[in-house]
């Protein structure tokens, strides 16, 4: 079995596009990724209120409204509609692993974002440099023919020029595409970052399925257990602690998502730069 540092051999341009982005949007909602290790590693069904106890730093009002569109998808399960019955993870959600540990693998390689940060924060981040429409296109072309000008990705891609500007721009600003040279006009070629992508999006066209990724759609769990279970890595086995994990607790070895009672969580470093200035009152 491939191991999940390299899942699986791919070339950018293999994968469909739309396909690797519709997947990418069911896990591309904050604390999505947070909410989903929770579960994995109590590895029983929780209700909310336990969800958010051990994510001390987001709303219990935000992790209902994210574990009810997570429902919505199909990541996890109910075993009645009862106001507060608990959540579990689906057959769907458990197989999120290969993808967690793809994204958290590139990151760490190709990424610097500085200080110790916690699996799922690291999960977040790179999903949410990938999950938007048309970048996956815009990297397939250059990644297939090097440095090209804007207007001819825009015409590949099927976009006008401003739009294809703002996706760049935005690939620019999350490290993934630069220009060759200081003038509008000049080509723009991946980084060592964006043509690393290739086994993370073969890993993420795997999970996903056609009737799994329809928009605003939550497909039947029993459709897709046989074709998306299909890893033998559990959520919490890649080296990195989670962010909820008491600062003076000893991590747990070779865990990506691990909590210890009662813990006194680390703030994620996003809310903690969001926090920061009215620290001083």
């Amino acid at each position: 079995m491939p191991s999940p540092a390299q899942p699986f051999a791919s070339s950018i341009g293999s994968v469909d596009a739309q396909r690797v982005e519709d997947a990418l949007s069911l896990i591309a909602p904050k604390w999505t990724t947070w909410s989903a290790q929770t579960l994995a590693q109590q590895d029983r069904p929780m209700r909310v209120r336990d969800v958010a106890a051990r994510l001390p730093f987001v709303s219990e009002q935000l992790i209902s409204k994210r574990l009810g569109q997570m429902h919505e998808h199909g990541l996890v399960s109910r075993a009645d509609d009862r106001r507060g019955a608990p959540y579990q993870l689906s057959a769907l959600g458990t197989s999120l692993s290969r993808v967690h540990h793809a994204l958290s693998d590139w990151s760490q390689v190709n990424l610097s974002l500085g200080g110790q940060v916690a699996g799922a924060e690291r999960v977040e981040d790179a999903v949410r440099r990938l999950h938007l429409r048309h970048s996956t296109a815009v990297i397939q072309i250059l990644d297939a023919g090097g440095p090209t000008r804007l207007v001819h990705i825009a015409e590949e891609v099927g976009l006008d020029n401003a739009l294809t500007r703002q996706r760049l721009n935005r690939l620019q600003a999350d490290g993934l595409v630069t220009r060759t040279g200081p003038r509008h006009g000049d080509p723009y070629v991946l980084t060592d970052a964006g043509r690393a992508l290739g086994p993370v999006y073969a890993v993420v066209e795997r999970w996903s399925n056609p009737v799994a990724v329809r928009k605003h759609s939550a497909p039947p769990v029993s459709t897709m257990a046989a074709a998306l279970a299909q890893t033998d890595v559990p959520l919490g086995t890649d080296g990195i602690r989670t962010a909820a994990a008491l600062r003076r607790s000893t991590a747990v070895p070779n865990a990506m998502f691990s909590h210890a009672p009662h813990p006194q969580p680390q703030v994620p470093a996003a809310v903690a730069r969001h926090t920061a200035p009215t620290r001083g009152r």
